[in-house]
């Protein structure tokens, strides 16, 4: 037994002076490439990832840089086993992205035993920033608790005073539908009830016929993805909305919107951290994506994916080294400055503090080009609209 682990010990050793010698850095995005998550993030982010490459000419320290990509089907078992094939076979430095909360805490497990570093963008959980924070993860764009606050505080003060959800069963949709009754109650609302589905469920109908039954003011829809998409379009068909009920996605992308149509979601407020359209950089950087992407524009979770890989190769530049312990630290030192950020701070719970906006769709007479979906209604910095590290729990924080 003890042969068999120097064995092992040696073999490791000797893999990763091959791969420090390669000349490579390799960054890989993990995420669902097939289902729910597939058009927030899949190829999209993997594209944002060349960008962000592609904005340090492709090289950095005299290494190539290199973006890989695996579908890990939202399944934790998956996500962890190729997050570990990644960085004890291939040479993988960070990972970026994750997808389903679910998959992403086993990715991030991995990366803290490896100690390597992972930009989180498509899970949302406010607990990546909490209680399980770690030194070598960053959590960029939006979470749950911001989410929620801008959202449902907005949607409850504005008359909306009883709640229903519909809550995706895994970690993201408790933890969402967690952080908003928080906000509901602190605005003098009350949830009177919640149904929660399975991911990738394809009829909503007994759950929106409970959260008619409860005649709640608001029908919260604590999901996202493909099973957003499904929820709204399917709450038209049962006349949520005609029926005198207010209908509040807390996670829709402007890839939901498009794909649903402005007819479907007109009026809708969302909370993003990112709108193609919100000014010139913006414009600029979204064309640079839209020649990758067959003229489609990013979501959030594809923004923040390109946001923290530039970041990441920022601070390898600064350091001047790829050691994770090195470059985590310089992550946190440095301020965020890419096509959509400027000196946005990274606070030691791994938290950037993007911008965050609350959003409403267009109408579809109202929409002057293709993707002019969004009327931005209010904006806050993330100092004010993400969780204060005092309420997180993350052990990192004194």
């Amino acid at each position: 037994m003890k042969l068999r682990w120097m064995m092992a010990a040696i073999l490791a050793a000797q893999t990763g002076a091959v791969f420090a010698a390669d000349n490579v850095i390799r960054i890989g995005v993990l995420n669902d490439q097939s289902g729910v998550f597939a058009d927030n993030g899949g190829r999209g982010s993997v594209a944002a990832a060349k960008l962000a490459a592609e904005d340090f000419g492709n090289e950095l320290l005299g290494k190539k840089i290199e973006i890989i990509s695996a579908d890990h089907q939202n399944k934790p078992d998956i996500a962890s086993a190729t997050a570990r094939k990644w960085f004890d076979n291939e040479g993988v430095d960070m990972i970026a992205d994750g997808a389903a909360s679910s998959a992403g805490f086993a990715i991030l497990e991995v990366a803290k035993q490896k100690n390597r570093i992972f930009v989180i963008s498509g899970p949302g959980s406010s607990d990546f920033t909490g209680k399980s924070c770690s030194p070598v993860s960053f959590h960029f764009n939006y979470d749950t608790y911001a989410l929620s606050k801008l959202t449902s505080d907005a949607i409850t003060r504005a008359g909306g005073k009883t709640w229903y959800f519909v809550t995706a069963d895994y970690a993201f949709g408790h933890a969402l539908q967690r952080d908003a009754t928080k906000f509901i109650e602190a605005a003098g609302g009350k949830v009177i009830g919640s149904a929660a589905h399975p991911l990738g469920t394809a009829d909503f109908a007994s759950f929106l016929l409970q959260a008619q039954g409860s005649k709640a003011d608001v029908v919260g829809l604590a999901t996202s993805g493909a099973d957003v998409q499904t929820a709204i379009k399917q709450a038209g068909e049962f006349g949520v909305v005609e029926g005198g009920q207010k209908l509040a996605g807390l996670l829709v992308f402007i890839t939901d919107v498009d794909s649903l149509g402005l007819k479907v979601t007109q009026g809708l407020q969302v909370t993003t951290s990112f709108y193609w359209d919100l000014n010139e950089e913006t414009r600029a950087w979204s064309k640079r994506y839209a020649a990758l992407m067959n003229g489609k524009v990013a979501s959030m979770v594809q923004a923040g994916v390109y946001s923290g890989v530039h970041h990441y190769l920022a601070a390898v530049k600064a350091a001047g080294t790829t050691d994770a312990t090195v470059v985590a630290a310089k992550m946190h030192e440095m301020k965020v400055n890419d096509a959509y950020n400027k000196d946005v701070t990274i606070r030691p719970d791994g938290r950037v503090l993007h911008t965050m906006y609350l959003v409403q769709v267009k109408k579809p007479e109202d929409s002057k080009y293709k993707y002019d979906y969004y009327k931005v209604v209010s904006s806050k910095p993330g100092e004010e609209v993400f969780r204060p590290m005092s309420e997180g729990g993350c052990p990192l924080v004194k």
